[in-house]
């Protein structure tokens, strides 16, 4: 209500009391008071705030899927029948561990022709010491035997087939006695202590995030338990479409409780801005548009309509990036009532 209609409606008022012959025969100083007394109960009522500066955590949550860290498809070379299965779908292996061997009926053969090969060398050898073969025959023969061997330790390494990481079965495609045909891996092995997560984070955020960052992390399948993570790697790029950048994150997982494919929430930490907070209830939303208002009471007792641009949000509390000034006083309550400069009365909460 603005001083003009608070003056109008007194002196009406004053002039009713006046002219009733109930309120008459009261003195003039009673028929003021109950005058004025009116005129306050038609101003809103409201309960007020103070905006206080302080540091504010800058955090944001992003969703991502738990992945391994490596993935090995681990498979033979060629074609061979599955003499040996050795680990089945959820066993944990170590590196160097035995998955499967093979038919070994071609590794045995070519293991006899280099064992002939290195007795041939040996011959040769003693025969270029006396003089009776030239050097050329030398290098020949031991070029044949480095040949053979070379092709005995990769058919054996197909033939006898290990784990080069230590991790999780994650798929066997055969069983023993199948033909090993070349469309499909043998197994899968998935590491997964440690684990990772590509993040898409804001590309507003990227200069505020930095290699070895702690993040944590909880994941649906695992209520109420947190993981600590560290930013192992930042993606030169954006994404032109959804404006992030993918940030690795690595987990070392060491109890194994985090499996690839877990859906996860992520927080990454920012650091802390020093800003203004305000209460959640003095922010007025405005239908349509999606701008944020707040009313400030102003020392003649009149409020301001004030656009505000929020930040975080803490509990039931907001961070205030523009718009309201340290030590403000805001409306929390009755803001239904008001509007641009209008008088308020400020009651107790």
């Amino acid at each position: 209500m603005n001083k003009f209609f608070r003056t109008a409606a007194y002196a009406a008022l004053v002039l009713a009391a006046a002219s009733c012959g109930s309120f008459g025969k009261k003195t003039s100083e009673a028929a003021q008071e109950e005058a004025e007394q009116t005129v306050a109960a038609v101003l809103p009522k409201v309960t007020v705030a103070q905006a206080e500066r302080r540091k504010v955590q800058q955090s944001a949550t992003y969703t991502s899927s738990v992945q391994a860290n490596v993935v090995n498809n681990i498979a033979p070379q060629s074609s061979m029948r599955i003499k040996k299965i050795k680990v089945e779908i959820g066993d944990f292996v170590y590196a160097g561990q035995i998955l499967a061997e093979m038919d070994i009926a071609n590794l045995e053969q070519v293991r006899l022709q280099m064992m002939n090969d290195s007795t041939e060398l040996v011959r040769i050898k003693g025969l270029y010491e006396v003089g009776a073969v030239s050097k050329s025959d030398l290098d020949a023969m031991v070029l044949s035997y480095n040949v053979r061997k070379t092709s005995y330790e990769n058919l054996k390494e197909n033939t006898i087939l290990r784990t080069p990481i230590s991790g999780v079965v994650t798929a066997r495609n055969y069983d023993k006695g199948d033909m090993y045909s070349m469309s499909q891996p043998l197994y899968t092995v998935q590491q997964i202590t440690p684990v990772k997560l590509l993040v898409g984070v804001s590309e507003s955020q990227y200069t505020k995030v930095k290699k070895g960052d702690v993040v944590t992390l909880s994941v649906e399948a695992l209520p109420g338990q947190t993981f600590k993570g560290t930013i192992e790697r930042i993606y030169p790029t954006m994404d032109a479409t959804t404006h992030t950048f993918t940030v690795e994150v690595r987990v070392p997982n060491k109890d194994r409780k985090l499996r690839p494919g877990m859906y996860a929430k992520v927080n990454v930490n920012f650091g802390s801005n020093n800003s203004v907070v305000i209460p959640d209830q003095a922010v007025v939303r405005q239908q349509g548009t999606g701008d944020k208002f707040v009313y400030v009471l102003n020392e003649d007792n009149t409020v301001s309509y004030v656009k505000v641009v929020l930040g975080t949000r803490m509990d039931n509390e907001y961070e205030v990036l523009e718009g309201i000034e340290d030590g403000a006083t805001v409306v929390i309550s009755g803001q239904l009532r008001l509007r641009d400069g209008v008088e308020v009365e400020v009651v107790a909460e």
